[in-house]
């Protein structure tokens, strides 16, 4: 039965074009994107999983440059403890050329004392980004470097790496500060604020240096930084012979700060032997810092005493330069299989992050070959529908035959 309300075919027809018309319009969007699942709405679930991968991917790229970060601060320290190592060897030349007849014992006491100087210019240099893995004075005793992100089905974890830091120093090093008002807050305007550079004290007091207790030796250090500017104090002999070491220690730095331009007030009191009162005089805050520097105390703090000057103290020295030269070679090695272990898990992040984007591309980038073919046969499809469409639209036409 031929109607002119309902047109059958026409209906048919209109729905094929409109299913082709829709995958045209897909195809035609993974060729434009280049995805075949470019939103949620294409595939939820493949695309929820892309986009947790992809968020690894973007954490990995961070992990890659704290690898980087770590494995340059490990080498700094690597190359410091080889070059230590070499000049403790030199050194054991000196020592066993002391031990011999007919030597000038003195001339090999001025090598000796100019190898310890350089060693301790080695390790104070050793530093990368302000942390120095080979002078006693990492935090915590070394430093974490950040190596992978571990996603379990409980959450998501951060591993490290632990590198432990290496005392080749010669001298033992104390830092307190605190950069705390006499209100309780952060120093600011006329606050006055203070530390201890006591190693013996378990306190911070407020608004005083403490520079008393210390039982000092010749060679201690007291560095201060107030500001921008840097100033210390070294212990003389003089300053330990006499009765008063605290204040000659506290009025040297007293003057020290003073010469820095700062806008500080520092007093002294004689009535408390080694303190000073420093007092903020700026209407900004201004940090206070301060280190003290035992001589001798390091882990080759030893290399103070060795003195190749006459026979006896040459064949002492034999023993203890085998342990100082043992103590540089173990921290090179130990920095060293730190940076293999770096090194290694650089290149595994580096193929792991690669390999996830190949997961990614697998799940979610189009075939392009197969878009291409199914475009051409979409196309053809289209024209061949609107043919159809068109055809079954004139159908009724043959209607008005039966009216003739």
């Amino acid at each position: 039965m031929s109607s002119i309300l309902t047109n059958s075919s026409a209906m048919v027809a209109l729905q094929t074009l409109k299913g082709i018309n829709s995958g045209l319009e897909k195809t035609q969007s993974e060729i434009s994107t280049g995805k075949s699942v470019a939103s949620a709405k294409d595939n939820a679930a493949v695309w929820a999983i892309s986009k947790v991968m992809e968020s690894d991917v973007a954490g990995f790229k961070a992990i890659k440059d704290s690898l980087s970060l770590g494995e340059s601060t490990v080498a700094v320290a690597q190359q410091a403890a080889e070059t230590v190592t070499d000049l403790m060897i030199q050194m054991k030349d000196k020592i066993v050329a002391a031990t011999g007849d007919n030597v000038d014992r003195g001339k090999l006491q001025a090598d000796v004392v100019a190898l310890r100087e350089q060693i301790g210019s080695v390790v104070s240099a050793a530093q990368f980004n302000g942390l120095n893995l080979v002078n006693g004075t990492a935090t915590g005793g070394g430093t974490d470097v950040l190596s992978s992100l571990d996603r379990t089905a409980g959450g998501v974890t951060a591993s490290n790496i632990r590198v432990d830091g290496q005392d080749l120093s010669t001298g033992g090093y104390v830092a307190k500060a605190a950069f705390t008002g006499s209100d309780g807050v952060a120093a600011d305007g006329a606050d006055t604020f203070g530390f201890s550079l006591d190693p013996t004290a378990g306190t911070v007091d407020n608004g005083t240096v403490i520079i008393a207790d210390p039982t000092y030796v010749a060679g201690d250090t007291i560095s201060m930084r107030v500001g921008e500017s840097d100033v210390s104090y070294t212990v003389t002999a003089a300053d330990v012979a006499s009765t008063t070491t605290a204040d000659l220690i506290a009025v040297g730095l007293k003057t020290a700060i003073e010469a820095t331009g700062e806008n500080v007030t520092v007093d002294y009191d004689s009535a408390s032997p080694g303190e000073l009162l420093i007092t903020n005089n700026g209407t900004t805050s201004l940090q206070v810092s301060g280190q003290f520097t035992n001589a001798g105390a390091g882990a080759l703090g030893a290399l103070a005493s060795i003195d190749v000057s006459n026979l006896a103290g040459a064949q002492a020295a034999l023993g203890s330069i085998e342990t100082l030269t043992q103590t540089a070679i173990d921290a090179a090695a130990s920095f060293g299989s730190d940076a293999k272990q770096i090194e290694i898990q650089a290149d595994f992040v580096s193929k792991l992050t690669d390999s996830l984007k190949m997961g990614i591309g697998s799940m979610v980038d189009a075939n392009m070959e197969e878009a291409s073919a199914r475009l051409q046969a979409l196309q053809v499809q289209q024209q061949l529908g609107v043919q159809a469409l068109s055809i079954a639209n004139q159908a009724p036409q043959s209607l008005l035959s039966l009216f003739r």
